[in-house]
């Protein structure tokens, strides 16, 4: 079913585990990344950022996002991930998307939360679920570089009043992770996660995914993280595998065999990431 990130993360939250929200870079990849949702028996969230998005067009990746889910039958989210511009953000909500993101984490408090009330007025009014953002995530956020001395942790305080005062169905919490890392992991501050989860009553998300060590995720999920964002790890998987195939291709052979096996690289990334999230080891309620 075509449904929304409020859907999804409200059964993640009834079961104690996330969902993956996996960044397609381009439309090639991304039926792959829904049938390895399906192979799971899990919901996905496939998200884009604003270029991406405008690059193969709102209303395409609408059309095959919602066509593959009824096909598949498979719970699936279409995601505008990290919008700060109001138009965009009605341009996908006008198209289809059923989940956009208002990122006004570089805003002074009072702005972003009147900001992204704004969106979450006008979304709401349409059926569509939104995402807000609060404390700075480093690494490199929409072709902006965030310094790690730049970096601001969300504030459990802040984080309450945000929530109460937007509606958001989802925050984006800054505590440690980096988008873009994928050479290294980051030290998640975990004290911080359980702190905002006690006061905080809505899924909580996790950006820069890729840099979390695996063996963090149990007590992330534990711990209110209902949407968990991995973009870095696909693309640079996708990117090597392309590299290798048409490296070694004849120049008039077609272009989809060299296409498919880094598809398929991203099949096999979502499905391990999707087990994983499932969160099989632990319990039903944790709180």
């Amino acid at each position: 079913m075509y449904t929304t990130l409020k859907e999804v993360t409200a059964t993640a939250t009834e079961l104690n585990f996330t969902v993956g929200a996996f960044n397609a870079h381009n439309l090639e990849m991304l039926p792959e990344m829904i049938r390895a949702a399906k192979e799971m028996g899990a919901p996905i969230i496939i998200q884009t950022s604003v270029d991406t998005a405008k690059y193969i067009g709102y209303e395409v990746l609408v059309s095959v996002v919602k066509t593959m889910a009824e096909n598949e039958m498979v719970d699936a989210v279409l995601h505008l991930d990290h919008a700060r511009n109001f138009d965009d953000i009605k341009e996908a909500i006008d198209q289809g998307y059923t989940s956009v993101m208002y990122d006004g984490s570089h805003l002074p408090f009072k702005e972003n939360i009147l900001k992204t009330k704004a969106v979450v007025e006008y979304a709401h009014k349409h059926g569509v679920s939104v995402e807000g953002e609060l404390g700075t995530i480093g690494g490199t956020e929409e072709g902006i570089h965030v310094a790690e001395n730049d970096k601001v942790y969300t504030k459990p305080e802040d984080a309450l009043a945000f929530v109460e005062a937007t509606g958001i169905d989802a925050l984006a919490i800054a505590i440690g992770t980096n988008h873009g890392q994928f050479k290294s992991k980051t030290e998640v501050n975990l004290p911080l996660l359980k702190e905002i989860h006690a006061i905080v009553d809505i899924p909580l998300v996790i950006h820069g995914g890729t840099g979390v060590k695996e063996e963090d995720y149990p007590e992330l999920i534990n711990n209110g993280i209902r949407k968990f964002n991995v973009g870095t790890e696909l693309l640079v998987n996708w990117t090597k595998m392309a590299k290798e195939s048409f490296e070694e291709t004849a120049v008039n052979k077609s272009l989809r065999y060299n296409v498919i096996p880094a598809n398929e690289v991203c099949h096999d990334i979502v499905k391990h990431k999707i087990g994983l999230f499932m969160n099989s080891n632990s319990p039903l309620q944790v709180r």
